[in-house]
C-alpha cells in the first residue's frame, strides 16, 4: 500500500502548489474601478456621433431632394421649348406659305377665307397658339387705294378708331377664325408690336414680344413674328434690301399660362413643385410670364432653368421650387436614435461582460482551486478502483486457483460438487468484477481496443461451449450459423468481441425456458444484396416446413419476423449463386485487402422478452426489466451498457426488437479490418486448420422437418467438407439416395452418411420404422446402408437404447453443434479413430501444456504468499520445477547472471520493487552481460539453452491490476508477455508457448 500512497502525495503537492502559485489578474479585472467612468464617456460619445449621423443623414436626404427638384425643372423647361420650338417652326412655314402664294402667283392664290380655312384644317399643328394672321405692310402713299381695294378703314388696336397718319401701316388683311377680331387693325399702331416688326423685318428671323395680356382672353401671353418677302433676296442681303422686299409680316399669339398649364398637366409630379415662367430681358426688372409668389412653398429650394425661344434677343428663365416645405425625414430620425440606442446597449453590453468578465476571473480562480481538488479526488478514485480490483482478485485468485488444484485431487462426489459450485461462484464473481471495472473504464475514456487476427467461427464455437450445459438442461436449441462470406481471420479486438457475443447469448440462455437461441453472423453486403439474389437448389424446391407452426430454429415464435426462413433462405441462396450472379460486385467489394469488412450479429432467443415499459432503458447502466428480473434470473444489469459502448468502439450499432412472452432479437454491426493474407484462397468452403481433412467428398443427407435447423446442421458439416442434402423426413431421404443425379450435385450417390433429429425420429408421423425395414436402393439394386447418427439436444437412457434398436450408431452428436464435436464424433462413427491432425487441436489440451513446461525451471515473484502457492501449483501441475520469490529484490538477486531459470512470472505492484523496476533492473544487467560477451566473441555465457549465445530471460507479468497493467507497459518496461490473475489453462499456454517449443 505503500506504493500506492505516492499517487495521493503527489496530488496533494500539486493542490499546494498551485494554492500558493500568485493570482494573475487581466487588464480588465485590474482597471475595474473605471468600468463606470468609461461607461459614462461612451454615452456622451454616441449621443455625438449620433448628431453627427442625423446631420450627414440629412444632408444627404437634401442633396437627394434638390437634385430631384432639377431634374423635374429641367425636364419641364426641355418640354416647354421643345414645344414652342415646333410652334415656331409652324409658323414660319405659314410665311413661306403666304409668300409662295399671295405674292409669287398672279392673281393670289389665298384670300381671307383660304387663310381661315387652311389655318383652321393645320391648327392641331400649333397647339400652343391662340391663333394666327397676316398683316400687309402698306406705306402711307398706298393707304387710299388699299382701304378702297379692302372695303375698311385702317385702325388702332388700342382704341379701334382709323389709324392718325404715318409712315406705313401693318393691316392685318388674313386671320384665324379665333381672332379674326384683328381684321383691320393696325399692328404698327402699338409699340411692342411695332418694335417686333421692325427687328423682324431687320433680322428675317422670328421675333418675340415681351409678355402682356392677350385680347379676348386676358391671359399674359407672348407674339411671334415672321416677315413674309414679296421677292426672293439675296444670299446676304442688306438692310435696305430686306425692307424693300419685305411685304408684310405673320403673326401668332402665344397663351403662356395656358401653354404652361397643358405642359404641367401631362407630365407626373405636377403638384409637387411649382414653376414660374419669366421674361428676363431686363435683368434688373424680369417680367413674370407664368405662375404667382406662394409665400408658403418651400423657398429653401429653388432652380432656375434658361429657356431658348429662338429670340436671340428675348431672354427667357424656368424656376421651380418645392409646394410644401420637406417633411421631418422620420427614417433620419430613426436611424440616428437607433445608432445612439444601439451604442448604448452595446456599451451596456460591453459593460456587463466586463463586470461579468471580473467575476468569472474571480470564479475562475476558485474554479482553479475545485479543479486541483478534483483532479486530486480523481486520481484518488482511480486508485481506489485499481487498488480495489487488485485487493479483490488477490484473494480471488488464491480462491479459484486453491479451487483448482483441490478438483485435481481425489475427491468424493459430493466434495467435487461442493468444490466445483464453489469455483463456478469464484468466476461469477471476477466476472462481475470485470464488468464494473469495464464500465469504469468505459466512463473514464481509458478503455482500448487492441488489433490482433482471430478467428470469428473459433471464437463463436468457444462461446456455444460456455453455454451447452445450460442449454441442454433446459431443453432449448443452441445453434450458430456463419456465412460463407464472413472471412476466417480477420483484424480486430478477439477478446471485447467474445464479450459482446458472451452477453447476449448468456442473457438468452438465462431468460429463454423453451425454444431456442440462434447467433447468425454474416456481412453487410449480404444483408444488401438479399433482395437481388432468388432461391436456388434443393431448399427452395423442397418444402422442409414439415407442419411447423413457425419457420424458426425451434418452430417456436420469434420477436423478429426478418430471421424467419423466408428470410433466412435468401442468405443461402445468395451463398450459392455467389459465383454465378455476384462476383463482379461481391468480390471487387470484399476482396480487396486494403478495405475493411463489416460483421452483422444477430442473438435471435424465444424467451420472456422485454417489457414495453422497460424497453427505453435496456442499455441503461445498472438497470433492469423490473426487480423481479434480479430476483428470480440474478445479474446486475451492466451486461447491455458495456455491449453497448464496445460496439460503439468498434464501429458499428446494436439494436433489438422485443416482444413480450414471445422473445427478443438483438443485431448489432462491427467493422473488422481483412488480413493481408489470408490463410484461405477459396472463401466459398473454408475448411479450418484446426479441423480434421479426413471428411472430404464424404456424402451425407440431413433429416430435419425444420429448414433453419437443417441448414445449422448443413453449414457444420460442410466446414468438415462433405457434401450435405437436406430431406424434410427419411422417407425423401431414401428416395434421394436411390436417385442418380438428382440433387443439385451430379456426382451425389450413395451418401455416406444419415443425420437425423431426434424430434423427427420420434415423432408420430415418422415413428415406428426401422432402418433395416427401408428400401435402400438405387437403379433397382440394393446398396450398403449409410451411417445413420441421431442429433440430439438431450437425450435419456431409455432413448439411447431404442434408436440404437432401430438401427442408428451408438454415437449421438448431442447439441449445440460445433465443428470439432461433430468431427470427434463422425469419428467415431466411421471408425476413423483420431487421425486429427496434430497441431492446434493438441495445443488445447493439458497434455501439449505438459509438454511445454516439463523439467522448465521458473521462478515465480510475487508479495502475497497466497498467490505464490497458487501460481507454483497451477506450473507444477504441468510438470515445471518452480522455486518462488517474495519481492523483486529477491527476484533480482535470483536471476545474477549466471542463472539456470527458463522463465519468471513476475507480479507488477509489490513493496520496496515493483515487477516494472525490477524488470529494468534485469534487463539493464543482461544488457550489459551480453555487450561484454560480444565484446569478447563468446558465443555461449551460460548453461541455460534457451538464450542461444544471448541472456534474455522471458518474463511474463503476473497481476490482478487490470487497469494500470496493461500489455504496452509491460512491453515498455522489457517483460515479454502478460497473464492475467486468476490465470487459468488456455491464458497459461497462450503466453508460455511464444518461448517453450
Amino acid at each position: 500500500m505503500g506504493l500506492k500512497m505516492q499517487n495521493h502525495h503527489s496530488a496533494a503537492a500539486r493542490l499546494n502548489e498551485q494554492q500558493n502559485t500568485k493570482r494573475g489578474y487581466t487588464f480588465i479585472q485590474a482597471n475595474r474601478a473605471w468600468l463606470p467612468k468609461i461607461l459614462v464617456v461612451w454615452i456622451i460619445l454616441m449621443a455625438f456621433f449620433s448628431k453627427l449621423l442625423y446631420n450627414w443623414m440629412d444632408a444627404g436626404n437634401k442633396e437627394r431632394r434638390q437634385e430631384v427638384l432639377r431634374s423635374m425643372c429641367d425636364e419641364r423647361a426641355r418640354m416647354l421649348q421643345d414645344q414652342f420650338s415646333v410652334s415656331v417652326n409652324h409658323v414660319h412655314a405659314l410665311a413661306i406659305l403666304v409668300s409662295t402664294f399671295h405674292y409669287y402667283k398672279s392673281p393670289s392664290a389665298i384670300d381671307q377665307e383660304t387663310f381661315a380655312e387652311y389655318t383652321a384644317r393645320t391648327a392641331f399643328e400649333r397647339p400652343l397658339l391662340s391663333g394666327v394672321g397676316y398683316a400687309q405692310r402698306v406705306v402711307n402713299s398706298e393707304r387710299e387705294e388699299f382701304e378702297k381695294q379692302h372695303g375698311y378703314v385702317i385702325k388702332t388696336m388700342e382704341k379701334r378708331e382709323p389709324s392718325p397718319v404715318r409712315d406705313e401701316y401693318a393691316p392685318v388683311i388674313f386671320s384665324q377664325e379665333t381672332v379674326s377680331y384683328l381684321e383691320s387693325l393696325d399692328l404698327m399702331s402699338g409699340e411692342e408690336d411695332r418694335e417686333n416688326i421692325l427687328r423682324a423685318r431687320a433680322t428675317g428671323k422670328a421675333v418675340l414680344t415681351g409678355p402682356f395680356r392677350l385680347l379676348g382672353s386676358h391671359h399674359l401671353g407672348v407674339v411671334l413674328t415672321f416677315p413674309v418677302y414679296k421677292s426672293k433676296l439675296p444670299s446676304s442681303p442688306t438692310l435696305e434690301e430686306r425692307v424693300k422686299a419685305t411685304a408684310g409680316y405673320v403673326g401668332g399669339a402665344f397663351d403662356v399660362e395656358s401653354l404652361v398649364n397643358n405642359l404641367l398637366g401631362q407630365l407626373a409630379g405636377n403638384q409637387a413643385i411649382v414653376v414660374n415662367v419669366f421674361d428676363v430681358t431686363n435683368s434688373s426688372d424680369p417680367l413674370i410670364m407664368y405662375g404667382h409668389h406662394d409665400q408658403d412653398s418651400d423657398m429653401s429650394f429653388t432652380h432656375e432653368s434658361m429657356l431658348d425661344f429662338g429670340d436671340p434677343f428675348r431672354k427667357h428663365q424656368m424656376i421651380c421650387r418645392y409646394h410644401q416645405k420637406a417633411p421631418t425625414s422620420w427614417t433620419t430620425l430613426n436611424t440616428a436614435f437607433l445608432f445612439f440606442v444601439i451604442g448604448i446597449l452595446l456599451g451596456y453590453i460591453s459593460y456587463g461582460a466586463a463586470m461579468h468578465i471580473v467575476k468569472v476571473e474571480d470564479d475562475f480562480h476558485k474554479m482553479q482551486e475545485l479543479k486541483v481538488q478534483a483532479e486530486a479526488a480523481d486520481v484518488a478514485k482511480s486508485e481506489f478502483l485499481a487498488t480495489v480490483s487488485h485487493e479483490i482478485r488477490t484473494p480471488m485468485n488464491g480462491i479459484h486457483g486453491m479451487l483448482a488444484l483441490l478438483l485435481d485431487t481425489e475427491l468424493s462426489s459430493t466434495q467435487m460438487d461442493y468444490a466445483q459450485t464453489a469455483q463456478d461462484c469464484g468466476k461469477a464473481l471476477i466476472t462481475l468484477i470485470n464488468d464494473v471495472l469495464d464500465r469504469a473504464k468505459i466512463e473514464a475514456g481509458k478503455l482500448e481496443l487492441e488489433v490482433v487476427q482471430f478467428d470469428i467461427r473459433s471464437i463463436l464455437d468457444d462461446v456455444l461451449s460456455l453455454f451447452s450445459e445450460k442449454s441442454r438442461h433446459k431443453g432449448i436449441e443452441l445453434a450458430v450459423f456463419v456465412s460463407d462470406k464472413v472471412p476466417q481471420f480477420v483484424m480486430g479486438d478477439p477478446g471485447r468481441f467474445r464479450q459482446i457475443i458472451t452477453n447476449l447469448v448468456g442473457n438468452s440462455v438465462k431468460f429463454t425456458e423453451k425454444g431456442h437461441i440462434f447467433v447468425q453472423v454474416h456481412t453487410k453486403v449480404l444483408t444488401d444484396l438479399k433482395a437481388l439474389t432468388c432461391m436456388n437448389g434443393r431448399l427452395e424446391s423442397t418444402d422442409l416446413s414439415n407442419g411447423c407452426p413457425f419457420k424458426t430454429l425451434s418452430g417456436c415464435e420469434a420477436a423478429d419476423d426478418r430471421n424467419s426462413w423466408d428470410t433466412f433462405k435468401h442468405l443461402l441462396s445468395e451463398e450459392e449463386l455467389s459465383s454465378k450472379i455476384l462476383d463482379n460486385k461481391v468480390n471487387s467489394a470484399e476482396c480487396s485487402p486494403d478495405k475493411n469488412v463489416t460483421v452483422m450479429v444477430c442473438v435471435e432467443d424465444t424467451g420472456i422478452g422485454i417489457p414495453i415499459r422497460a424497453q427505453d432503458r435496456v442499455f441503461t447502466p445498472f438497470m433492469q426489466a423490473d426487480s423481479s428480473t434480479s430476483r428470480n434470473y440474478g445479474g446486475t444489469g451492466i451486461g447491455l451498457s458495456i455491449s453497448k459502448c464496445l460496439v460503439e468502439m468498434m464501429g458499428g450499432q446494436i439494436n433489438f426488437v422485443s416482444r413480450p412472452q414471445v422473445g427478443s432479437t438483438f443485431s448489432f454491426s462491427a467493422v473488422f479490418g481483412r488480413c493481408k493474407k489470408n490463410p484461405f484462397s477459396d472463401v466459398k468452403k473454408p475448411l479450418c486448420d484446426d479441423l480434421p481433412t479426413g471428411f472430404r467428398g464424404l456424402k451425407a443427407i440431413v433429416v430435419d422437418g425444420k429448414p433453419v435447423r437443417a441448414a445449422v446442421t448443413r453449414y457444420h458439416l460442410k466446414r468438415l467438407g462433405i457434401i450435405v442434402e437436406v430431406a424434410s423426413n427419411i422417407k425423401m431421404a431414401v428416395a434421394l439416395s436411390g436417385k442418380n443425379g438428382s440433387t443439385s450435385h451430379a456426382d451425389f450417390s450413395q451418401p455416406d452418411l444419415v443425420l437425423v433429429e431426434k424430434d423427427l425420429w420420434i415423432s408420430v408421423e415418422n415413428g415406428g420404422w426401422n432402418i433395416q425395414q427401408l428400401e435402400w436402393k438405387r437403379n433397382g439394386q440394393t446398396f450398403k446402408l449409410p451411417k445413420m447418427v441421431l442429433l440430439a439436444t438431450n437425450i435419456s437412457t431409455a432413448e439411447f437404447d431404442e434408436c440404437k434398436a432401430a438401427g442408428f450408431a451408438d454415437t449421438v452428436v448431442m447439441k449445440p453443434l460445433r465443428a470439432s464435436m461433430v468431427a470427434a464424433c463422425l469419428q467415431q462413427v466411421l471408425g476413423m479413430g483420431k487421425k486429427r491432425r496434430q497441431g492446434k487441436e493438441m495445443q488445447n489440451g493439458n497434455a501439449f501444456l505438459h509438454s511445454l513446461l516439463y523439467g522448465k525451471k521458473i521462478l515465480v515473484v510475487d508479495d502475497n504468499k497466497v498467490n505464490r502457492r497458487v501460481a507454483a501449483g497451477a506450473l507444477k501441475k504441468f510438470g515445471a520445477n518452480v522455486e518462488c520469490a517474495e519481492s523483486g529484490k529477491a527476484a533480482l538477486a535470483l536471476l545474477q547472471l549466471p542463472h539456470n531459470f527458463d522463465a519468471c512470472f513476475m507480479d507488477i505492484q509489490m513493496p520496496e520493487m515493483d515487477g516494472f523496476e525490477a524488470t529494468r533492473s534485469i534487463r539493464l544487467m543482461e544488457s550489459e552481460a551480453n555487450k561484454r560477451m560480444n565484446e569478447e566473441n563468446s558465443s555461449v555465457i551460460g548453461g541455460n539453452p534457451h538464450n542461444k549465445g544471448q541472456w534474455h530471460v522471458p518474463i511474463l507479468a503476473m497481476t490482478a491490476d487490470v487497469i494500470h497493467a496493461t500489455y504496452d507497459e509491460c512491453l515498455k518496461s522489457g517483460m515479454d508477455g502478460y497473464v492475467s490473475k486468476p490465470f487459468e489453462e488456455k491464458n497459461l499456454y497462450q503466453a508460455v508457448a511464444k518461448f517453450f517449443k
